[in-house]
C-alpha cells in the first residue's frame, strides 16, 4: 500500500490518480458517506456522467464489475471489489440551506472542524484548486448510499454505510478525484453525522479487472481509452 490516512466527517480532499492505480475507500466505523467527481486532469471539460454510467450497464446502483464514464464516453475506473454492494448517483449533493435547516449553522469561527459542512461548497472548494466553479459541477456518486425507489418515484435512503465496508476503484485513465464526507441529502439524522472515511492508495498499476469487462459497453468504453491514449498521448503512458 502506498499510502494510507482518514478523512474526518463533513471534509473534503482531492487528488490524481495514475492509470492503473487503485483507491480504495472504507467505512471505517459505519454509518459514512463519501461523495465523489472525477475529471480528466489533462482536459477538465471531461468529467464524470452520472446517465451514461447507469444507462450503458443498464443499472440503478453500482457495485463490483461496473465501470464509471465520463461525457466523453471514456472509463475513469472501475469497481475492482466492493464489500457493501449499492452506491447512488443519482441524489447529489447536500446544500448550506438543507445543512442548516436539519442541523443548524455551525461554522468554522464557532466550532472549528466540528463545524457543520455541507456537500456543495466541500466540492466547491476543492475544485477551485483547479481553476473549476460552479460551472463545472456535475451530478455525483455517494459511496456506501443504498437509495431506492418507490412505485411513485419516491427516493428513500435505506442504508448508510456498514462498518468495515469498502470499495475499490480501479484507474483506466488519469483521473482528478474530488472526495467530500458530508451528510447524504436524504439523511434524516436529527445530529450531524460524524463518521470517518479511510482512504487507501495503491501504486502498483494494473488493468482493469475482467469483471469490469463483461458487458460489450465497457469494452467499447475502455476501447475509447485506448484510442484516446494512442492519439494524445495522455494519462500517464
Amino acid at each position: 500500500m502506498a499510502y494510507q490516512t482518514e478523512l474526518p466527517a463533513g471534509s473534503h480532499w482531492s487528488l490524481i490518480m495514475r492509470k492503473g492505480t487503485a483507491l480504495t475507500l472504507t467505512d471505517i466505523n459505519g454509518g459514512v458517506n463519501a461523495a465523489a467527481l472525477f475529471y480528466n486532469p489533462e482536459n477538465l471539460l471531461e468529467r464524470y456522467n452520472a446517465p451514461d454510467t447507469l444507462k450503458c450497464q443498464h443499472t440503478f446502483r453500482l457495485t463490483t464489475g461496473h465501470c464509471l464514464y465520463s461525457d466523453m464516453g471514456r472509463i475513469f475506473c472501475g469497481i475492482e471489489q466492493d464489500t457493501f454492494g449499492w452506491h447512488e448517483t443519482v441524489c447529489g449533493s447536500s446544500n448550506a440551506a438543507q445543512i442548516a435547516e436539519q442541523f443548524g449553522v455551525l461554522d468554522y469561527q464557532q466550532a472549528h472542524n466540528e463545524r457543520h459542512q455541507n456537500g456543495y461548497d466541500s466540492f466547491l472548494i476543492e475544485l477551485a484548486k483547479y481553476g473549476l466553479g460552479k460551472r463545472d459541477m456535475a451530478a455525483n456518486i455517494n459511496f456506501f448510499a443504498k437509495v431506492t425507489a418507490s412505485d411513485e418515484g419516491d427516493l428513500t435512503l435505506e442504508q448508510q454505510g456498514l462498518a468495515g465496508a469498502s470499495v475499490t476503484l480501479r484507474f483506466a485513465m488519469d483521473t482528478l478525484v474530488i472526495l467530500h464526507t458530508c451528510p447524504h441529502p436524504l439523511n434524516t439524522a436529527n445530529a450531524y453525522p460524524r463518521q470517518v472515511l479511510g482512504i487507501q492508495l495503491d501504486a502498483t498499476r494494473q488493468p482493469l479487472p475482467e469483471i469490469c469487462l463483461q458487458r460489450e459497453e465497457n469494452c467499447r468504453g475502455l476501447h475509447n481509452n485506448e484510442l484516446y491514449i494512442l492519439t494524445e498521448g495522455a494519462c500517464g503512458c
